[in-house]
């Protein structure tokens, strides 16, 4: 991959508890299998805002909701098709 790629995870208390702790250790376990992580800019954020929404978070800017361990992977799947590290 040429271009570093942002994700932001919402780690606020009510994305958090609602998940994005777990899609936290599913982004990081992704990103390492397929060795992106040198291509990745994953931080985290306090709010998105959009709570009720949630677990929410972004890639490149772009809000994903209802986020959860489940719909990750084949999220990033397709995000991130054919341009693993390997």
């Amino acid at each position: 991959m040429s271009d570093e790629v942002e994700i932001v995870i919402c780690m606020g208390s009510s994305c958090f508890a609602r998940g994005n702790a777990e899609n936290l250790r599913v982004l990081k376990e992704y990103l390492e299998h397929n060795q992106l992580t040198a291509a990745i800019h994953l931080r985290g954020q306090l709010c998105h805002a959009q709570c009720t929404n949630g677990p929410n978070l972004m890639i490149q800017g772009r809000m994903f909701n209802g986020v959860s361990a489940a719909s990750l992977v084949p999220l990033l799947e397709a995000e991130f098709k054919g341009r693993s590290g390997q």
